[in-house]
């Protein structure tokens, strides 16, 4: 492993929104007709992660564990929540030790309560509804020359709010370029898109059925993977000019999948798994990919402060993994937890998961067959065509069913069954591995003092 007097000093996170693993071409397995550029030359140049997770598949929440590498009830924000004040954050460690902040875009779902550490803060109005390359390429050239100037060792994270909703030539995001007096609502910048993907360019991914509008859907949710992508390279660019790259630890991940059905705001293998790369000038072996260890989004703040030599935040659920970034062996790298607890709309969904790289098992605490499951992932097209087809599919149907109402437990194996068709809770067969998931799911809640444990324990009845 490097020196201390080698280490890079300066941080740069490059966060997308909603962007699922398997939308950038170096992803391995990834599809041929994905074109991500800009991202590849990243990875072409650092680690990339093949079994990458984020700890709860919800935008705010997972930033909040980013931030603080604690599971999301012991930090507080457990939907769209402020960080409990007494929770320290890693953008206050940094500041603390001298670091030249700043933030683009996403500014209200990062430490809002912590905004008097940010020395530069971007708007996602002033970055073209955080999704306009140009608008991200200007201000992080202005954030690295100020650091410079300044002497400072830097912090940016750049978020691209590509490739969240609205999707790019989307009814909702041509509805949002119009101004709407009676909702006060003014006129959104969104940029264009050149060659965008056409319907049927994109095969529907196994855990959805292969429906018209979802093709449809499907192909302006990749459009804005592109435009992503775009970004990526604008503010990569920007930190090459400024004669900085050799100097910066670059991490790019995604906040959790795609927003559709059976992904986000769940613990299902699309809701948490993203691309996740990591450049470390000197450590990371360029193009490497590491197909064995399991990292997970609880661990991110603790590798950085790691990797800068600082003190690590006072507990903290994560550890770093800054071995890996050497080529280095890790124990207990073989299985991650993942956690939901409250959509947007502030209802709650209880939801915990253990995964290794075969296995997932899910426990759904809300899920009592009267209940009914609503998110962000049914808008726009997708589940509106699911429902309309179910009427005439009994196999569509049943889909819908179990995504509105779901059972109390999951288990699937992921190795052959990636998309969660065959649910194996009540197989025989695998009576003993469910019985071994319950136990350390139910050891892991005791162990972070989760409200959840009572209710799980009498579930399985222990």
């Amino acid at each position: 492993m490097e020196k201390p007097a080698n280490r890079p000093r300066n941080i740069l996170y490059i966060f997308t929104d909603d962007q699922s693993y398997r939308t950038v071409s170096c992803y391995p397995g990834a599809h041929p007709w994905v074109n991500t550029p800009n991202i590849d030359r990243l990875a072409s140049q650092g680690l990339l992660f093949y079994h990458a997770r984020v700890t709860i598949a919800v935008c705010m929440p997972t930033r909040a564990v980013w931030m603080t590498g604690r599971y999301p009830h012991r930090n507080g924000a457990l939907g769209f929540q402020k960080i409990s004040p007494e929770v320290p954050t890693l953008l206050e460690a940094l500041k603390k030790a001298g670091y030249h902040t700043g933030i683009l875009a996403k500014v209200p779902h990062v430490g809002p309560s912590r905004g008097e550490n940010w020395d530069l803060v971007v708007q996602a109005r002033e970055l073209g509804v955080g999704r306009d390359p140009a608008l991200y390429a200007e201000h992080s050239g202005k954030f690295f020359g100020a650091a410079k100037a300044a002497g400072k060792p830097y912090f940016q994270m750049a978020n691209s709010q590509d490739p969240h909703r609205p999707f790019a030539k989307s009814q909702q995001e041509s509805a949002r370029k119009k101004a709407n007096p009676n909702r006060k609502r003014k006129a959104s910048n969104f940029p264009e898109v050149k060659n965008p993907y056409k319907p049927g360019d994109i095969p529907v991914p196994g855990f959805l059925p292969a429906l018209d509008k979802i093709k449809t859907e499907l192909a302006q949710y990749y459009t804005s993977v592109r435009r992503a992508d775009r970004i990526t390279g604008a503010v990569l660019g920007e930190l090459d000019k400024a004669g900085l790259a050799d100097k910066t630890l670059v991490m790019f991940l995604s906040d959790h999948g795609m927003p559709l059905p059976f992904a986000k705001t769940n613990c299902y293998y699309h809701s948490t798994r993203t691309p996740w790369i990591v450049r470390l000038p000197g450590v990371t072996t360029p193009g490497s990919v590491d197909r064995k260890n399991m990292v997970s989004g609880i661990d991110l703040t603790p590798t950085v402060l790691d990797i800068l030599g600082l003190k690590p935040l006072e507990g903290m659920d994560g550890r770093s993994f800054r071995p890996l970034l050497g080529g280095k062996e890790q124990s207990g790298r073989d299985r991650v937890f993942t956690h939901f607890h409250r959509t947007a709309g502030r209802r709650d969904y209880p939801m915990r998961s253990l995964l290794t790289r075969r296995w997932g098992y899910i426990y759904n605490g809300w899920a009592d067959g009267k209940m009914v499951f609503k998110n962000e992932s049914q808008n726009g097209l997708t589940m509106a065509a699911m429902k309309a087809a179910a009427g005439s599919d009994s196999s569509i149907a049943e889909r819908v069913k179990l995504f509105l109402y779901r059972v109390p437990e999951e288990r699937y194996d992921y190795e052959k069954d990636p998309d969660a068709l065959n649910n194996l809770i009540g197989d025989p067969a695998h009576k003993e591995r469910i019985a071994d998931f319950r136990r350390q799911l139910a050891e892991h809640m005791k162990s972070t003092s989760d409200p959840q444990l009572a209710p799980f324990t009498k579930f399985i009845g222990n």
